[in-house]
């Protein structure tokens, strides 16, 4: 996470009180000048946008520069570009193309895919008078973005997130970023605002962001799409740290997964009002969570731990509903993947 927008949803899974969010959102910013530059780039996965049928975008702002990307353009370097890859990103994926312009700089939203619950969105950032966009040997990993920092999907549910910076040919006049966004809602026929301030770089030296570009952009877009995830499960029990576990549903789709279930105990927080997230909220954000194991298994022997996706967790009538979803870090034809297992049940891909 690299900026408010990030945190601020991420909040919303632990519920804290709207003050204690706006004041953990604050801290984060400000923290940022007191650890290590974030590192967007996971080895196994990056949590994580849509599926066909995505309605062409228009630009609220004026001034794009160059010439859109296609779709495989746009993703295949980032997703994966082998072949059922490259397919797979130009049958679900739909090009974008709304910008706007600040201070010399256009961001444009370049491409979006996904599946129903997960979505996946390039940016170019651009300097229009063609010269350098950043200083020589900036490392793409130190950036991030100051108060505003992508997209934010207009549904009425838990969203969570993150991004990173892509830096596709060193030294030119531009600079990729990398939104995904996960929903406990479908993302279908939803609304976006993009939404960015200040490129700043993080000084390991003061240990603290500079700003590397000062600007304000805000653009809108329409997102429309068909639904390309298949179901699992549903039903099945697990028992855990003495609690069961019942899997309500499991969304699967060659870009990212989503897990539903039920613990047959509600979630109690401490509320403590201090701002910051207490010992006890901790191990209850593992117990009810980060705890719970999810492995994919391709058909290869290859096993994938997406136990470290993001979610959110509601206490509901004497239990807790929960979600975990993650974007997967490369495309992986669904005809490749051999099971799910969640808490231990293994699920067949048929």
């Amino acid at each position: 996470m690299n900026s408010l927008f990030d945190y601020r949803q991420e909040l919303d899974a632990l519920q804290f009180t709207e003050a204690q969010k706006s004041a953990l959102a604050r801290q984060a910013v400000e923290a940022a000048g007191k650890a290590s530059a974030p590192r967007r780039r996971r080895t196994a996965l990056r949590s994580g946008l849509m599926a066909a049928c995505l309605m062409l975008a228009l630009a609220v702002g004026a001034g794009a520069s160059g010439v859109l990307k296609t779709v495989v353009e746009s993703f295949s370097g980032i997703f994966g570009g082998g072949k059922a890859q490259t397919e797979i990103i130009d049958s679900i994926g739909r090009p974008i193309g709304a910008c706007d312009t600040d201070n010399g700089v256009t961001i444009t939203a370049d491409a979006i895919m996904g599946d129903r619950y997960n979505a996946a969105v390039v940016f170019t950032i651009r300097r229009d008078d063609g010269t350098a966009l950043l200083p020589a040997d900036t490392d793409p990993d130190s950036l991030l973005m100051g108060g505003f920092g992508g997209a934010d999907l207009n549904v009425l549910g838990g969203l969570h997130g993150g991004s990173w910076f892509v830096d596709e040919v060193p030294g030119d006049d531009a600079i990729q970023m990398v939104q995904v966004l996960s929903a406990d809602v479908p993302l279908t026929r939803c609304s976006a605002t993009a939404e960015f301030e200040d490129l700043c770089w993080f000084d390991e030296s003061v240990g603290q962001p500079v700003v590397l570009i000062e600007g304000h952009w805000k653009f809108r877009f329409d997102v429309n799409y068909e639904d390309t995830s298949v179901s699992l499960g549903g039903g099945e029990t697990f028992q855990q740290g003495g609690m069961t576990f019942t899997v309500d549903g499991i969304s699967i789709s060659p870009v990212a997964v989503k897990v539903d279930y039920t613990v047959n105990r509600e979630v109690q927080w401490s509320d403590s009002g201090s701002g910051q997230q207490s010992e006890h909220d901790r191990r209850q954000l593992e117990r009810y969570l980060e705890n719970v194991e999810i492995l994919l298994t391709t058909k290869d022997g290859t096993v994938l731990d997406l136990s470290n996706s993001g979610g959110s967790i509601k206490p509901e009538n004497g239990m807790t509903k929960c979600s975990k979803s993650l974007v997967f870090e490369e495309i992986i034809p669904l005809e490749e993947i051999s099971s799910l297992s969640v808490g231990g049940i293994v699920y067949p891909m048929a």
